[in-house]
């Protein structure tokens, strides 16, 4: 499986419209990738909180439907990374694949909306679902950035049979090691692959983290960007969730519940 994590930076003079042309720019150069990764709301700039409301879309929106025209053409699956998502009188912060004919193959809505230092829990309301989809290259599913905190989460995804977990993140450079500490521990934990794509660059002063990472089901890392824009490219096994799991069962030892235990 050819994956392809386009980091990239989200500058507070670019317009939408700009940033979304310069992206498909970079993604019709990733010919021959069976996967395409963007980071979390890069269309709209994360920390561009107060143009939320007028840079909110839809499914059929810009983003994705650009997104969706590089898949077709591209013949690839392309994760978008996620949108600021108007979704009846809501905004959410919402993630989508899209798959090689330009249908939507899985979309997830951020469920860990983050409040520190940030507007994103006031402005934004959080998911209700889990979903993991049936790919060619196994059961693939979705966190967006902050989730990474929590792995009561990743459990329950690899529950749902979750075997490749795509983490978009806007990611601040301020807690870098956090960043590659959790993505590598989740991985661990969970026996699946982590592609982890994080933007880069400087939003409304704030510096990202950028180091998009590709780390294995035995917390192998496999790839890592720099802090600049990138496009991190290499060739995954997903067979290897499988094996790995054979051959060091920890997912099948794990019990199903914690919370009846004696105190």
């Amino acid at each position: 499986m050819e994956t392809a994590l386009v980091q990239l930076s989200s500058p507070d003079e670019e317009t939408q419209s700009q940033r979304i042309e310069r992206a498909e720019a970079l993604l019709r150069e990733q010919n021959g990738a069976d996967l395409i990764v963007l980071p979390e709301l890069w269309s709209a700039g994360y920390f561009h909180f107060s143009q939320y409301p007028e840079l909110a879309e839809t499914e059929i929106g810009p983003t994705v439907r650009m997104c969706a025209a590089v898949a077709k053409d591209l013949g690839a699956y392309v994760h978008v990374g996620s949108i600021v998502e108007r979704a009846g009188g809501a905004l959410c912060n919402t993630s989508v694949l899209v798959d090689p004919q330009g249908n939507v193959a899985h979309r997830y809505s951020k469920l860990h909306v983050f409040g520190y230092k940030s507007l994103e829990a006031e402005l934004l309301t959080a998911g209700t679902s889990l979903p993991v989809a049936d790919t060619p290259f196994g059961q693939m599913a979705g966190t967006t950035c902050y989730d990474l905190r929590f792995p009561g989460l990743w459990s329950e995804l690899s529950v749902r049979g979750a075997e490749i977990v795509v983490v978009p993140a806007a990611w601040p450079a301020a807690r870098r090691e956090h960043w590659k500490l959790l993505t590598s521990a989740r991985a661990v934990e969970h026996q699946v692959f982590v592609l982890a794509c994080n933007a880069a660059g400087v939003q409304e002063g704030v510096e990202l983290a950028g180091t998009s990472r590709i780390v294995d089901p035995a917390g192998r890392l496999l790839a890592e960007a720099g802090t600049g824009e990138e496009v991190l490219r290499i060739t995954i096994d997903p067979s290897l969730v499988q094996t790995t799991r054979r051959e060091f069962p920890v997912i099948a030892d794990r019990l199903a519940d914690y919370s009846g235990l004696a105190r």
